[in-house]
């Protein structure tokens, strides 16, 4: 007998877990350079930078420039 089964994964309509799925598959909305952002953890910050389409580089001052993903949910666009 296999030890994992055969065939294709079923999916189903009503699983809870396709918020999840879908969420990820969803595209982050992109940050313009220059726009104010706020961190939970870093405060207030300026978008200096895209990094492609799913993050951008915040300076924060004082020389702290950090790579945030778009879809962090600490980070957020005033």
């Amino acid at each position: 007998m296999p030890s994992h089964p055969t065939g294709k994964r079923r999916y189903l309509a009503t699983s809870p877990f396709n918020a999840a799925r879908e969420a990820a598959l969803a595209k982050a909305v992109p940050i313009p350079v220059g726009a104010r952002v706020s961190h939970e953890r870093h405060g207030l910050g300026r978008v200096i930078a895209l990094d492609g389409d799913q993050a951008v580089i915040v300076d924060f001052g004082d020389g702290e420039r950090l790579r945030v993903a778009l879809d962090s949910p600490r980070l957020e666009r005033l």
